[in-house]
């Protein structure tokens, strides 16, 4: 299970006598494999806090509140339970003049894991394919979407620019479009995975020809903390000899 470490610094404390961090993350997150991601902050004075009341946006310079202690810094770790996360957290140098506190991300049994969403994904592209359904395609892309494709397009980014693409791409095509996923390989990351995959595209073009193509993707997914959307897509051409 994840657990958020939150590194809280007192700055009434003394910390020349604090150990140095970087071999508890060396022990933890090199060697143990516990600690998955951490970062420091700035101090409190470089914050801004952000309200909006009534439509308005009220911007404050500064923490949410004047206390001594503040958040120094974070890291995530995957534990077996509170018990271990609470020991790691007893072993960080900063627990010894501050404090740490450990919370459990919201509850992981109602989260959907990276390789169960990058299949998903894949079966609602294979679906809307078929169906020439372009708002369910789209549904499965961030907005920000980078992606690049055969036939020399140029990499472009925008759900607007993927969606005119998916436009211009059935137009070159008569009824149902075969989507069949014949190599699917997924490596999950935190909070970001890619899968690489070799896709057989068949179907009828619009002058009747058949088509019957082999591509391969490259897709990078990213975690929005909701759900899972495509970041990144790179299809290519297949190689001589291949179905085309």
């Amino acid at each position: 299970m994840k657990y958020m470490l939150l590194v809280c610094g007192d700055d009434t404390a003394d910390a020349s006598g604090m150990a140095p961090v970087e071999p508890w993350v060396e022990e933890h997150g090199v060697r143990r494999g516990a600690r998955l991601y951490g970062h420091r902050l700035q101090l409190p004075d470089q914050a801004v806090t952000v309200r909006v009341r009534d439509g308005e946006v009220l911007r404050t310079d500064g923490p949410f509140a004047e206390t001594k202690e503040y958040v120094a810094g974070f890291d995530v770790v995957d534990c077996a339970g509170l018990e271990e996360a609470v020991r790691i957290a007893a072993e960080h140098p900063v627990a010894t003049i501050g404090a740490m506190e450990v919370r459990p991300f919201w509850d992981e049994g109602l989260m959907e894991d990276a390789e169960e969403a990058v299949r998903r994904i894949d079966a609602e592209l294979t679906a809307a394919a078929r169906a020439r359904d372009i708002d369910r395609m789209a549904a499965c892309y961030a907005p920000d979407v980078d992606f690049f494709g055969p036939a020399g397009l140029q990499g472009q980014s925008g759900i607007g620019a993927l969606r005119k693409a998916a436009e211009a791409w059935f137009a070159t095509l008569s009824g149902p479009v075969h989507r069949e996923v014949l190599e699917l390989r997924v490596r999950p990351g935190e909070g970001s995975t890619f899968s690489h995959a070799l896709v057989r595209i068949h179907g009828t073009r619009a002058t009747g020809e058949p088509l019957d193509r082999v591509v391969r993707v490259t897709t990078g997914y990213r975690d929005t903390g909701f759900s899972w959307l495509i970041a990144h897509e790179h299809v290519s051409l297949p190689v001589a000899g291949s179905p085309s």
